[in-house]
This record gives C-alpha cells, sequence and structure tokens, in this order.
C-alpha cells in the first residue's frame, strides 16, 4: 500500500447529533487491501460483499475473497467458526484479491488469532474489544490478552468496543440487546466506509429493502451504520482517512457493475439459451458451491428458464438428458462429488450424442472434502472419470466475469457439435467478484441451432427415411430431433448403436468405429489458438495455468517483469481438446512451468500428450495462490535455464 500525503478534506456525510469538528488528514493510496474477519453469525459476508458494491460504483477495481466455514453455524468463539472477506481495491487494473491485508477488522480473540499471521508489519488492525473476554480468549489458546501483553507492537491497533457503541446507538430503538448486537457488522462497516471514503447511499437503500418486512429493524441498522461513520469522523483514535481513486484507466468505456462468478455464470447460460432460441432447463440438486447458481435461475421464469430441485444428483442430470433430448438447452450444476454420482450419465450422454452442460464448481477433495474451500482437482475427473472411452469437451473460465463468456462457449460447442461439455469454475471463482462490462448484444454469438425436421436418407427401396446417426461431414455432430416430430421417431438408450441407423449394434468392427467417431468428433472442435504474453521475446521460461490461476499468475508475472525479468505466459480455456498450436507453443520454451491447486493435473496431460517436461507448481491449501509466493517460485524454476 503506497500513499501520499494531501491536504486535508472534509467529508460530505452528515456527523449526526454532534458539532462538526476540524477536517481530519486525508490520505491517498493506489491500493488497499481490507480483511473482515469475525464469527459466521457475525454477518462478514454481508459485510463485505456491501463494502465490495459501494467500492464497484465508485469505480476500483476491485477482486475479493470470501472464506467461510462449511457449517452452517460453526462454533462460536472457535478458530474453525471464522468467517472472512478480504477485498482488493485500487486505482488501477489488479488481479487478486492481495497477498496479505492492510487493514484486519477483527471482531472477536478467534478472528484475531487466525488471521494475525497473513498481516505485513504496520497493517492496522481494528478490533472489537467487547468481545476479548478471559473465556473467549482463553477458547483459542491466549494465555493472556494480546491487546495488553505487547505481542501486537508490529501492528497498528485501534481498540474500538464495537458491540457497546452499537447498542449505545440503538438505545431508542424498540430492539432487545440481542438484536442490537447483530448490528455491530454495520457499525463497522460504517466506520470502514468513514475510513476510505466509500458511498453510503447505496448501503442505506440495501437495508431498507432487505428488511423492508421490518421498518424498525431497517432504521436500526441503518442507524448503526451511521454512528459507526460518525465515530470515525470524531474520534482521535482515528486521525486519518485514505482515498483511493476511481480506476478510470483500467476500464474501457461501457456500462459495469460488480459481478460474482455465479452470477456471471447464471447470466451467460440465460444468455446462450437467448441467444440459440431455445427453453433453458436445469436439473441440479443443491451442493456447495455451486448452489448460488440453481437460486439464481429459479427467479429468471420470465427468460424461459426451468428449474428442477431434484431428489439427488443422478435424477437431476437425469432430468436434464431429457430435457436435452426434448429439445431444450439443458444444464447441470454440481461440483466434485456430484460429478461421481453422475458419471453415468455423462456416458449416456455421450453415447445419445446431446448437447449437455455439466457445470462444476470445483472445491476441495476427495469425497466430502472442503466444502467451502476452492482447488482445482477435478481436471482428470471431467477428463477420464467415466467407463469405456468416453470423451467430453472442458472449457474452464480465469476469472469470475469470464464465467459468463465460458458459458457461451461451452453452450456453442455443446449445440454445434452434439456433445455433452464440461464448464470447469471453482469456489475462487464462484465466490469472487470482479467489475464486469454489460456486453452490447451486437458482441453475443449466434447460437441457434436447425432440429431435424423431415427424413435425411433414402432406403434402396426409395423410403425416405430417418436416420439419427447420419452425421454432419464438417462437425460430425448427428441431427438433433424433437420429439414427436412426424417421421423421425428413433431409438435412443445407451446399448451401443449401428452408425447411421442408431439401431442397436454388437458388431466389433461398428463399435470401434462409433468409439473412434465421437473421439475423432471432440478432437476435431474448433476452438482458438492459444496465445502467448511474450512482451520481450527473449523469455526462456513460460508459464501456462488453466482457470482461476489466471490472476496469480499473471500477478507473478508482472512482478518478475517489473524487477527486470523476462517470463512468458499463456493461459488454457480449452482444455478438452487444447489448441492445435499448443504442441509447437510449449517447445519454444527450455522451461514450462505449470502452478495449479491439485497435485499437477494438467502438467500431466501435458507431458503425456506432447512429451515435454512441464514443471508442476502445486498447492492445495483450499485457498488461492499469493501472487508473491508463486513469483518467487517461477523465478527459482527459471534460475538454472
Amino acid at each position: 500500500m503506497t500513499s501520499q500525503v494531501s491536504s486535508p478534506t472534509t467529508p460530505d456525510h452528515p456527523v449526526l447529533g454532534e458539532q462538526r469538528k476540524p477536517a481530519k488528514e486525508t490520505r491517498k493510496l493506489d491500493r488497499v487491501v481490507i480483511r473482515f474477519a469475525g464469527d459466521s453469525g457475525d454477518g462478514m459476508q454481508l459485510t463485505g460483499d456491501r463494502f465490495t458494491s459501494e467500492t464497484a460504483s465508485f469505480g476500483n477495481d476491485l477482486s475479493t475473497l470470501p472464506n467461510f466455514p462449511a457449517e452452517i453455524r460453526a462454533p462460536a468463539g472457535t478458530l474453525p467458526g471464522v468467517s472472512s472477506f478480504q477485498l482488493h481495491f485500487a486505482d488501477h487494473d489488479i488481479l487478486t484479491p492481495g497477498d496479505a491485508p492492510n487493514v484486519l477488522v477483527a471482531m472477536n480473540p478467534a478472528a484475531l488469532k487466525a488471521n494475525i499471521g497473513d498481516l505485513p508489519r504496520g497493517a492496522e488492525v481494528i478490533v472489537n474489544t467487547d468481545e476479548f473476554t478471559s473465556r473467549a480468549m482463553t477458547k483459542v489458546g491466549y494465555d493472556a490478552s494480546p491487546l495488553e501483553d505487547g505481542s501486537l507492537s508490529a501492528y497498528a491497533v485501534h481498540p474500538v468496543p464495537l458491540t457497546t457503541l452499537t447498542v449505545e446507538a440503538l438505545k431508542e430503538y424498540p430492539l432487545s440487546r440481542k438484536e442490537a448486537e447483530r448490528s455491530k457488522n454495520m457499525f463497522a462497516l460504517g466506520l470502514l466506509s468513514w475510513m476510505y471514503h466509500r458511498p453510503t447511499e447505496g448501503t442505506e437503500d440495501f437495508l431498507r429493502k432487505k428488511f423492508a418486512k421490518k421498518p424498525e429493524l431497517a432504521e436500526a441498522n441503518v442507524a448503526a451504520f451511521r454512528a459507526g461513520w460518525n465515530f470515525g469522523e470524531t474520534t482521535e483514535d482515528f486521525a486519518v482517512s485514505y482515498e483511493v481513486a476511481p480506476a478510470e484507466a483500467a476500464f474501457p468505456a461501457g456500462t459495469y457493475r460488480n459481478m460474482s462468478g455465479n452470477l456471471a455464470l447464471s447470466y451467460g447460460l440465460i444468455t446462450a439459451a437467448r441467444q440459440a432460441d431455445l427453453p433453458l432447463f436445469l436439473g441440479s440438486y443443491p451442493i456447495t458451491p455451486a448452489s448460488d447458481i440453481l437460486h439464481e435461475l429459479s427467479r429468471h421464469k420470465n427468460f424461459g428458464v426451468r428449474t428442477f430441485q431434484a431428489e439427488d444428483e443422478i435424477a437431476g442430470i437425469g432430468a436434464a438428458l431429457g430435457a436435452a433430448f426434448g429439445g431444450s438447452l439443458a444444464v447441470t450444476t454440481t461440483s466434485g462429488p456430484g460429478v461421481a454420482l453422475k458419471s453415468e450419465t455423462i456416458g449416456l450422454a455421450v453415447s445419445l450424442e446431446l448437447p449437455l452442460l455439466i457445470v462444476d464448481i470445483q472445491r476441495g477433495g476427495p469425497s466430502t472434502g472442503l466444502p467451502t474451500k476452492t482447488e482445482q482437482a477435478d481436471l482428470l475427473q471431467a477428463m477420464y472419470g467415466r467407463n469405456g472411452e468416453a470423451p467430453v469437451p472442458i472449457v474452464a473460465p480465469s476469472t469470475p466475469g469470464d464465467c459468463f463468456y465460458a458459458a457461451l462457449e461451452a453452450a456453442r460447442i455443446a449445440l454445434t457439435y452434439r456433445t455433452p461439455v464440461f464448464l470447469l469454475s471453482d469456489g475462487y471463482l464462484a465466490n469472487g467478484s470482479e467489475p464486469w462490462r454489460v456486453p452490447d448484444l451486437d458482441e453475443l454469438p449466434d447460437l441457434r441451432v436447425q432440429f431435424a425436421t423431415t427424413p435425411n436418407h433414402v432406403a434402396e427401396d426409395g423410403t425416405e427415411e430417418f436416420w439419427p446417426y447420419l452425421r454432419d461431414p464438417e462437425t460430425l455432430a448427428r441431427p438433433w430431433a424433437v420429439p414427436g416430430t412426424p417421421g423421425l421417431e428413433h431409438r435412443i438408450g445407451g446399448i451401443e448403436k449401428q452408425d447411421g441407423t442408431g439401431n442397436i449394434s454388437y458388431d466389433p468392427a461398428n463399435h470401434d468405429l462409433m468409439v473412434r467417431t465421437r473421439q475423432a468428433k471432440v478432437d476435431g472442435i474448433e476452438v482458438p489458438d492459444v496465445t502467448v504474453d511474450d512482451p520481450s521475446g527473449q523469455a526462456s521460461t513460460l508459464v501456462i495455468g488453466w482457470g482461476s490461476t489466471y490472476g496469480p499468475i499473471t500477478a507473478a508475472v508482472r512482478r518478475i517483469r517489473g524487477a527486470g525479468g523476462a517470463v512468458a505466459q499463456a493461459h488454457l480455456r480449452h482444455l478438452n481438446p487444447f489448441p492445435r498450436n499448443l504442441g509447437e507453443v510449449l517447445k519454444r520454451y527450455q522451461k514450462v512451468v505449470v502452478p495449479e491447486m491439485n497435485l499437477g493435473q494438467l502438467a500431466h496431460l501435458l507431458r503425456a500428450k506432447y512429451l515435454v517436461d512441464a514443471r508442476s507448481h502445486t498447492q492445495v491449501t483450499g485457498l488461492p495462490f499469493k501472487a508473491e509466493q508463486l513469483a518467487a517460485a517461477i523465478q527459482e524454476e527459471s534460475a538454472d535455464v
């Protein structure tokens, strides 16, 4: 966080119930990383989300990292129960939620202990002193109060009795003490909004809408929010506020909004269906971190969206495949454990050669694993996790906003080539957010398809017939005939089909032909060439990644280049099939480094297909890479070139 001192300015937010004091000093910053942390019931995700929304409306570039327990209500006051929300915002283009917070808001001792190790020296720590009781500190292993024993001397600590101040601010409202205490997150949000000159109107409007059925609760939360803002304005402990200018140069002209990955993916699916002129059907079973897509799509029946919450994962994909047979753009959403259950039906979709989108929001595994933590460990499952030779194309978005375009691309492939397609997002992208430019309609692809409406084959006796496996010579896609179309009746099922007729066939030569044809169809999918970012043209090391590692890898590469190093970067959206020029690109460089949030799955595929010495750099902590650590690892790999 770099800064320069500016002349004092006067905030335009009114201080309620108190005469205005002289304006405080305002310092200009180019970027800030803030982390809100507390119990999972303290509203840290809501607090972070509101701060993010106001930051987006102000015009900063931003990136977020929500981090919360898997339990609905984790044990209060414990380290496993800590929920946090990190936000990185800046006056320039940024790519990650930040390596380390400049500011930590700790609502209790557990939040402080769980997060203090991530802070650099000199970071600001705002602590809710009301929660630092002997019992609460003992619960997390503090023998003495860290606020008094000197262990926090490396940081700028601001002790604030958030709970007491909130209750006092709401004493005129008809709330119990417990109800009033719940608003302390809004007090903290108000304080941080003052510190960083965030807009306030949007949050006040949000609170009034959120609690519209309980107006007294809405006004109490607004009052707590304002009280926090006023506290920052009037207290002597906060002598400085900070200003981060809008990132005007980072954004092309257009209309922007804050967008999370799951929301962008939902909008991408709706848009794909509209561009294809097809109804959208989602067959799904709730699972973290994919459930938000089901929730969002269920709100859009006006766009021809039908959502079906099935009794289990198998029923969800079965219904979706039936919808594909019936002429819908069909989708099923899940995470890794659900993919395992859906695998037989995915194989059936391969055999039936019907368009079906399988959205896998990856999380830590195996089995139930880490439901709310991120990972990239489903790549080989998506590639090979079915019986028999059952190839499925794989598409992976790189940022939260890119989830919109990845959904469009997955739909293009599925509809054009009549195949199921995997879309591999992950928890980091799904829950993270960034500014996203709303595209113009003329930028969207035309995804319309032609259903089969007439017979396509003439028998030896001159009779017109419909052959469901008579293929398009360019794409190898079979015709898509909606059930009920006169004369186009045909068999479906999982037993091997005869080429052309679609009749059941156990003929060895036919099976060999069908297996090779299905593989050739996937291998022949047209995907863009991979592009290489190598501005110097002198790099001997290529860093290649996929999915959500884009932000950390790009930030790490920027650091290396900023220090005078030369390194090339490429990022894969299409993982099956790979871009046609990928082999040639890989062989250009002496070293190929592959950072992944798994134990080297992409590196394994690259080694096997292209016989290159792809070096893995892996992490499976449930958290994204830190740019600084990744830069050091890349430089170490490049040192002996």
